[in-house]
């Protein structure tokens, strides 16, 4: 009898666990904002599959963690290159153009291209950040389901490419 008792209530634990470690696998993670946690790189690197044909400016980028976002009208005009940002499928590293103030191009340096689904989706998400971003003017754009390691990627690159110009202002 106390048997089947202690392995009653060891079921009942472990089926507790099993629920609370779905719970913060599945619900906790869309509560949470999102951060990219950029990594610095030595040199911008080139990817052939971008249709930009964007080429890096080989300079290195702080890191910044936080997505703040300020007014485009304190950013310098000029070129910067964000830090390659590294996400769970490969780096994501992108190159802005401002222009009186403003954000007047956004170039994709690097997107993780080693697997058939991340061309894919990077395919279609990259050319709809590239566009919010110009739109915001900022890092604070819309996330594409599907595309969350892109999305991490690109804002943490962008943001630190928009910090290092309100830096020269």
């Amino acid at each position: 009898m106390i048997k089947k008792l202690i392995r009653w209530i060891l079921l009942a634990i472990v089926a507790l666990i099993a629920v609370i470690d779905g719970y913060l696998i599945f619900f906790k993670n869309l509560k949470q904002p999102t951060t990219a946690s950029p990594v610095n790189s030595a040199s911008a690197t080139t990817n052939k599959n971008d249709s930009e044909g964007a080429v890096g400016s080989g300079s290195t980028a702080s890191s910044s963690s936080t997505q703040d976002t300020k007014s485009a009208s304190s950013m310098a005009d000029g070129t910067y290159t964000g830090a390659s940002t590294q996400t769970e499928w490969g780096p994501v590293q992108v190159q802005i153009t401002v222009s009186s103030g403003k954000i007047t191009n956004v170039d994709v340096l690097s997107y993780p291209d080693t697997h058939q689904k991340s061309i894919q989706i990077n395919k279609n998400a990259l050319p709809t950040y590239k566009e919010e971003a110009l739109t915001a003017q900022s890092s604070n754009i819309d996330q594409i389901s599907g595309a969350t390691e892109t999305y991490k990627g690109f804002t943490g690159s962008l943001q630190d490419s928009i910090t290092q110009s309100e830096a020269a202002s």
